[in-house]
């Protein structure tokens, strides 16, 4: 997909979807990348890279299909633990990304903004998250929220201490803090909650990833590894997303006859 590719493929068009409304806000863990790459005799560097052709496709898909939000965990707060030679490279990457893609996502009327700490985060890379957000801020097609340098729990730790900070400080009062105050001070508090939540590559966890708003989220763990994720994939999980029963805790007396 280059940058001058529009957002629709010829003869690719979304299906009719079931009963329920195409989820709002769908947030992604893109799986899959090195084992991918290991499979086929590559360099977990390389299925990354392969990734990226994976995510600009999905965005388009996510236009075509309505959804407003959609949230990627591009670096997670854990995945330090790699070796030094894949975190540099996905340093690298994120800037390159975010570099060469900007403007084909703003060319869509993509708004990109970025979830996650600055602690250790390279400078580089905020800079071009930065920019990025600067020069979509105004877009209203589709919200692509990059988390990167984040951690659901971190950012829970990091929310409680800057309240009781405030506490102290007499501009929050104790006792009235509520689901909402929380929420404004998460810094992924822009985000709405989550409705349709996607894992590739096969694994059935949520690994730390919006675990505040994905409270009442579908899950859909997907076989597919992420670098041969496409549109079509994201629309099977839109389809078994509107086919579901969301009840949010609530529940309905039909005994059988």
């Amino acid at each position: 997909m280059t940058q001058l590719e529009p957002v629709s493929k010829p003869g690719v068009k979304p299906p009719k979807f079931g009963s329920l409304p195409v989820p709002a806000h769908v947030a992604i863990v893109m799986d899959g990348n090195g084992r991918w790459a290991n499979a086929r005799g590559l360099t977990r560097v390389e299925g990354h890279k392969a990734g990226e052709v994976a995510l600009l496709d999905v965005v388009a898909g996510a236009i075509e299909a309505g959804v407003k939000n959609l949230t990627v965990f591009a670096f997670s707060t854990e995945n330090w633990k790699r070796s030094p030679e894949e975190v540099r490279f996905l340093m690298g990457y994120n800037v390159e990304v975010l570099r060469r893609r900007r403007d084909q996502l703003n060319a869509w009327g993509v708004r990109v903004r970025w979830a996650g700490r600055r602690p250790r985060l390279w400078s580089s890379v905020i800079r071009e998250l930065e920019a990025a957000e600067a020069l979509t801020a105004k877009n209203k097609t589709l919200t692509l929220t990059m988390c990167v340098n984040y951690g659901s729990r971190v950012e829970m730790l990091d929310a409680i201490n800057a309240m009781s900070a405030d506490v102290a400080s007499g501009v929050l009062k104790s006792g009235s803090v509520t689901e909402k105050t929380l929420s404004k001070y998460l810094n992924s508090g822009f985000l709405p909650d989550v409705d349709l939540f996607i894992r590739s590559s096969g694994e059935q966890r949520i690994s730390n990833f919006l675990l505040w708003q994905s409270a009442y989220a579908e899950l859909v763990f997907d076989d597919t590894p992420w670098p041969d994720f496409n549109r079509k994939s994201l629309w099977n999980a839109i389809v078994a997303f509107t086919n579901r029963d969301r009840r949010f805790g609530g529940a309905v007396d039909k005994p059988a006859k």
